[in-house]
């Protein structure tokens, strides 16, 4: 599987822990705690991980058994998930964001039987969630609350002390076989109830060994990311759990997206990963900056960033321009960089479809962002794009060791060691999800539609089964539309509907202060669309998409058909 210091590690525990007996001294991760950052190192990982692993034996966890992990990003989601694993459990990391019904369905799902929590809030959500007959044992890492009876509380201090020898560890995890399924990670449920994916070992190693080598120039031991991303979510999973740390990197566990300035300022990382919407939040915050700058600076930035975007599309600057370019890097592009901590290398964008436009904007700036594609039933990194090989209208090549094909009809199909087993106990989705086809083997369906370039670069178009359909048998793709609208300095959120209407709709939620002027920016992205595309009504709502709502995923991701049917009243006036 994934070679490291002249190893062959066939699970994730067994790298973690390997990596840990070569470098005990080195900096896994920071964290800020008792008003100050503390540091983790990895011999005291190693140890920790033992304890905990003793611990959940103790506690009856077998290979097999289901572990819920809630939890903020700290250094003890880290213990805990190689921990479970080490055992032979299944770590089923879900969101502290999750709703009761969310912690409830997850739990019923899976059959978790044992739940590990970070504070005394969230252990009273689970065993609410849980019911009667639900979870056993309840692990909190801060000091947990009164269990009702049936349950057992465990104070996790007590659990990671528990007497272990962190080398006899070493050897046992060094015998989990590969095809050992290592987690389940609920899909976020933008359009349904989310589904159990089961990822062994081999997907996420599978992803180790394609990430590595790309990052490998970008990245030197000591470098430091910037963890936000909830470890929940399957990307910051893999590469922030496992891939970055098994490169020698520090991860600094961010203290909240408010933070998020001051901390890039404080540690200037290499790397950083982020979801669409944040770019988008990002690009709103330095246009109005740059608006409240003095009419000369106004024109500086408007200047570095037409000239930067225009060198984006391959047009040959003259000479007069090109010294303007390079006196418009030092004036304008150095400061925004030193923003972000004058020391990016990679800004990877991934969870959905970065528009060309958005990614344009930070690019024309000098900020190196580029687009992976994936999905957690992919382990779940697909493709990417790299700095010094990058096409924002593409999601990049797919990594090594990874085949993809497009279908007759469009769809994207992926196949190799990252693919999942299929979905906790639902042979349904399953089936619809890995198929065969009739020149040989199982392929991932992914449900998105794009195509492959010469050069073998995966262009992501639309969800296949977000396409929307008018009376008149048009087929519009709404992620396009939205892209757009929310482009539009005055228009933060954007949902396109209109499925058997004669034109297209629109729900947006103006920025801060905008809603007299969506008119205006409608008008704006109609200019740019094909008669059929037009939004033809549109209405503005008072409420904007959040998580907790329940019109956002944890990563950020509007809950499309949520959306549709909080607002079926608002869609139905204007279909009249």
């Amino acid at each position: 599987m994934t070679e490291q210091l002249g190893g062959s590690w066939q699970s994730l525990p067994a790298m973690m822990l390997g990596l840990a007996a070569t470098q005990p001294d080195r900096v896994l991760a920071r964290f800020w705690r008792e008003r100050s950052w503390q540091a983790l190192r990895w011999g005291a990982f190693a140890t920790q991980v033992a304890g905990v692993a003793a611990g959940l034996q103790r506690l009856g966890v077998m290979p097999g058994d289901r572990v819920l992990l809630v939890s903020e990003n700290r250094p003890e989601f880290l213990i805990a998930d190689n921990a479970i694993m080490a055992v032979g459990g299944i770590t089923v990391p879900t969101y502290t964001t999750n709703t009761l019904a969310d912690h409830a369905h997850v739990l019923r799902d899976c059959g978790a039987r044992l739940a590990i929590v970070s504070t005394a809030a969230l252990a009273a959500q689970v065993v609410t969630a849980a019911g009667d007959g639900g979870i056993d044992t309840l692990v909190c890492m801060d000091e947990p609350p009164p269990c009702p009876a049936g349950i057992q509380g465990v104070h996790w201090p007590d659990l990671a002390a528990t007497p272990a020898d962190a080398a006899a560890l070493i050897a046992e995890v060094e015998h989990i076989p590969a095809g050992r399924l290592a987690c389940l990670i609920y899909t976020s449920g933008t359009g349904g109830a989310p589904k159990g994916v089961m990822l062994p070992h081999r997907a996420l190693l599978s992803n180790t060994a394609g990430i590595r080598p790309l990052l490998a120039p970008l990245v030197k031991p000591g470098d430091c990311y910037l963890s936000f991303l909830p470890m929940s979510h399957s990307y910051e999973h893999t590469v922030g759990g496992f891939i970055l740390p098994s490169m020698g990197m520090e991860i600094v566990f961010s203290r909240g997206a408010d933070r998020i300035a001051s901390e890039m300022a404080e540690f200037g990382p290499v790397v950083l990963t982020a979801v669409p919407r944040l770019f988008e939040v990002l690009r709103a915050r330095i246009q109005g900056q740059a608006e409240k700058e003095a009419g000369w600076k106004k024109r500086l930035f408007d200047q570095a960033l037409a000239l930067g975007l225009r060198r984006l599309d391959g047009s040959r600057l003259g000479l007069l321009e090109r010294l303007q370019d390079a006196v418009l890097d030092r004036l304008v592009r150095e400061k925004v960089r030193a923003r972000f901590g004058g020391r990016l290398r990679a800004m990877v964008s991934g969870g959905a479809r970065l528009d060309p436009d958005l990614s344009g904007f930070f690019l024309a700036l000098g900020l190196p962002v580029i687009q992976g594609y994936g999905q957690t039933e992919a382990g779940p990194v697909i493709s990417v794009n790299l700095p010094s090989f990058n096409d924002r209208r593409t999601v990049g090549r797919p990594l090594a060791g990874v085949a993809a094909r497009i279908a007759e009809d469009g769809e994207l199909l992926v196949q190799g060691g990252l693919v999942m087993d299929g979905y906790w106990g639902n042979p349904d989705a399953t089936a619809a999800a890995l198929r065969p086809l009739a020149d040989g083997g199982i392929w991932l369906h992914t449900g998105d539609v794009g195509r492959i370039d010469d050069a073998g670069r995966i262009s992501i178009t639309d969800r296949k089964r977000d396409f929307i359909k008018l009376v008149g048998g048009d087929m519009i793709a709404p992620a396009k539309l939205e892209a757009l609208l929310m482009a539009e300095p005055e228009i933060a959120q954007a949902v396109i509907a209109g499925e058997g209407q004669p034109g297209i709709l629109a729900l947006i939620v103006p920025a801060e202060g905008q809603a007299s002027k969506v008119e205006a920016a409608v008008k704006r992205v109609n200019g740019k669309l094909a008669s059929i595309e037009r939004i033809r009504r549109w209405k503005t709502l008072d409420e904007p998409f959040t998580i907790e709502n329940g019109l956002l995923t944890a990563s950020m991701k509007v809950k499309r058909r949520a959306v549709l049917e909080r607002h079926a009243s608002v869609l139905f006036s204007l279909q009249k």
